[in-house]
């Protein structure tokens, strides 16, 4: 038997989260006016939109600043470049990982479903910082965010991936596709593994009914590099893996204990 307060909690949540998203789709249209005047003083001298990138940071990091619920904690954020080529690769969990990962106030370049991009006021901010889109399953167009993340990363620009190519079901660090393992094999720069735990917890996969307190932690591990691992990929890919899932405190599981050696990008 539910007990008597449980319907009060209910709709009380279900009109925190209400006020919420208003508040962000409020909030949107204001901080996206923010960013094209960011980006109409900063692109005479700011080729790779750094400035840019960084009050962005700002924008997504805003709604944790406003919202009591959520809790982020970040350590190892002076292991990542403020210059210079990398991979940075999370796992990823939740919508909420994007959010979190810009609280890590460093430049680079986010690797993103093209989808995203049609999204109004946050796919346009996305399309003024310059990021990478991609669309899953069409050859073509993995062939080109990868050719674009190579630009990137030759101009000294970091970039941002999630290996596992979409979030997981049930909080566990899915298999890791090669993607980002063969560009920092091939521009011989270091990848950076970032484990995030908490986040599958603030917001649900499907609907918009906010959870309970949660405490989002952010976890930036040492850089590993491909000559340390005989620029394979696919140990490079699993070695990663093995970091991010033990940074996590997970328990290993069979795809560490055999791990394919092949995957697509």
């Amino acid at each position: 038997m539910p007990t008597s307060d449980a319907p009060s909690i209910s709709l009380g949540r279900r009109i925190y989260s209400a006020s919420f998203w208003t508040f962000l789709v409020a909030s949107c249209p204001v901080l996206f006016i923010g960013a094209l005047a960011v980006f109409v003083v900063t692109a005479p001298f700011d080729r790779d939109r750094r400035v840019l990138h960084l009050y962005s940071c700002f924008w997504a990091q805003f709604y944790f600043y406003v919202n009591p619920l959520w809790r982020l904690r970040i350590a190892g954020r002076d292991k990542l470049p403020w210059r210079g080529p990398a991979v940075i690769v999370a796992n990823h969990e939740s919508l909420a990982d994007i959010l979190v990962l810009f609280g890590l106030y460093r430049p680079f370049k986010w690797v993103s479903k093209a989808s995203v991009f049609k999204v109004p006021l946050v796919g346009w901010n996305m399309r003024l910082n310059g990021y990478v889109s991609l669309v899953r399953g069409d050859k073509a167009r993995i062939r080109q965010m990868m050719d674009d993340c190579r630009a990137y990363l030759r101009r000294g620009v970091p970039v941002l991936l999630f290996p596992e190519g979409s979030r997981s079901d049930d909080g566990r660090v899915k298999a890791f596709k090669d993607g980002a393992f063969r560009l920092a094999v091939e521009e011989d720069c270091p990848v950076i593994p970032v484990a995030l735990t908490g986040t599958a917890r603030t917001l649900p996969k499907h609907g918009f009914v906010l959870r309970d307190a949660v405490d989002c932690r952010v976890r930036v591990l040492d850089a590993v590099y491909p000559k340390d691992h005989g620029h394979d990929v696919a140990e490079l890919r699993d070695h990663v893996r093995a970091l991010i899932v033990s940074a996590r405190g997970d328990e290993p599981d069979s795809d560490e204990a055999a791990p394919p050696r092949a995957r697509a990008a």
